[in-house]
């Protein structure tokens, strides 16, 4: 009797309360009345009109006959439960009780559905409620979903997010005519930049990759590409390693901006999941500029983890300018956790022109620490300009730490930029 209590009594009362929801929303029919589009104005018989732009003036005009009083002013009233559960604080219940709700989700239902999502607080908080209640609703009315979430989702934080949502299930649906809404709808200032065609790249990527792939590349270029490429990067890295730098390989050349663009995003992500991996891509791909960015990105990544074992990848690059791009890119990190073993590593070099630029980074990370350590290393570099340049900045640190001594070295050499002086000295 004690284990009844225990375990067999709730369990019963949760399923009583389960069995009435799905009864009382199964059951309720919500009839929207039929109401004809007012006959004045630019309205009337325009075929010009979206279909969309046509379901949106509907609605309003419902909303219009509601203030006017020949509607009733309030939806039929949800359960009591499931408005406490909506209104409540338990993320767990509330999302429970909204995906049965959104499970059962039909034209006769849709507005208790829709009042369930509003009761919910406004803004970034309910972007997965609205993501359920987008996707189930374009399920049997595409329109009306894109209607209302171009017309009743909040501009600043909602309507952007619900519209790619609606159309990203409609994509999977029918994607011709999901483009076709988009395109007619889109309202920016350039016709070919469509950031409504990224919805539908974000739902064909969840059933069909290729065929996102295939509408991302036939997109001109500009900020929907740019955002596509986006999340079709972190889709090809979740997909494993070899996919992910075979999408991004494949490029095509002659789109040099984007090309660089996505071998950036899918090395930013790889570098995070599979370091070897990445390093051995760093290593072998062809000189071009979207190679540098891979090193970047392999580099921002290694240097947290383990700087030294990236320094000893770096020795062993045989390409001169990604050499020199990556010891950049370490000394600029290594010097900020570790300058003693950063400037051991340098010193295994001879000076030359082609390790200035480095050399110029470490005298910017190290001088307000050591600002005469930093005039040393300042004085290595070979090019007069960028050797004056260091020094300058070293100094000025200097002066403002230990003026006498800063000074003294400045009467000393006359201010003479003689590369002769050793970094170790």
């Amino acid at each position: 009797m004690k284990s009844f209590f225990k375990f067999g009594l709730p369990w019963a009362i949760s399923l009583g309360f389960v069995f009435f929801l799905g009864l009382y929303l199964g059951s309720e029919r919500i009839v929207v009345p039929d109401v004809p589009i007012s006959k004045s104005g630019p309205w009337e018989h325009n075929p010009q009109r979206t279909s969309a732009e046509r379901k949106a003036h509907e609605i309003e005009s419902i909303q219009t006959n509601r203030v006017k009083g020949k509607f009733p002013t309030k939806s039929p009233p949800m359960p009591p439960n499931l408005q406490r559960i909506m209104q409540g604080a338990d993320i767990v219940e509330r999302l429970g009780s909204y995906l049965d709700a959104v499970r059962s989700m039909d034209k006769s239902n849709v507005r208790q559905v829709i009042q369930a999502f509003e009761e919910l607080p406004n803004g970034y908080g309910r972007h997965l409620e609205m993501k359920l209640l987008m996707r189930s609703w374009t399920n049997f009315d595409p329109e009306g979903a894109l209607a209302y979430a171009s017309t009743s989702l909040d501009a600043k934080s909602e309507r952007r997010f619900g519209i790619s949502e609606a159309l990203a299930g409609w994509a999977v649906k029918d994607l011709d005519a999901a483009i076709e809404w988009a395109r007619n709808n889109h309202a920016g200032p350039d016709p070919n930049d469509n950031p409504l065609l990224v919805g539908i790249v974000k739902g064909l990527m969840e059933t069909d990759l290729d065929a996102a792939n295939r509408l991302f590349l036939s997109l001109p270029n500009g900020t929907a590409k740019w955002q596509s490429s986006t999340i079709l990067a972190d889709k090809f890295a979740r997909s494993g390693t070899n996919e992910a730098i075979a999408w991004a390989s494949n490029y095509p050349r002659d789109e040099p901006r984007q090309r660089e663009t996505v071998l950036g995003q899918i090395s930013a992500k790889l570098a995070q999941q599979d370091l070897p991996a990445t390093a051995y891509w760093a290593k072998t791909m062809d000189p071009e500029p979207g190679a540098l960015r891979v090193v970047e990105n392999l580099i921002a990544n290694w240097a947290d983890r383990d700087p030294a074992n990236a320094a000893k990848w770096i020795d062993q690059l045989e390409n001169p300018d990604r050499k020199m791009h990556a010891m950049n890119e370490l000394c600029g990190r290594w010097a900020l956790s570790d300058p003693v073993a950063t400037a051991e590593w340098l010193n295994t070099y001879p000076p030359s022109r082609s390790l200035d630029r480095t050399i110029s980074t470490f005298v910017n990370r190290i001088h307000g620490k050591d600002p005469e350590g930093a005039i040393g290393w300042a004085q290595s570099i070979a090019d007069p300009k960028l050797r004056q340049e260091s020094t300058a900045i070293a100094l000025e640190t200097w002066r403002r730490t230990d003026p006498a001594k800063a000074d003294s070295w400045q009467r000393k050499t006359g201010n003479a930029q003689s590369p002769g002086i050793s970094p170790k000295n």
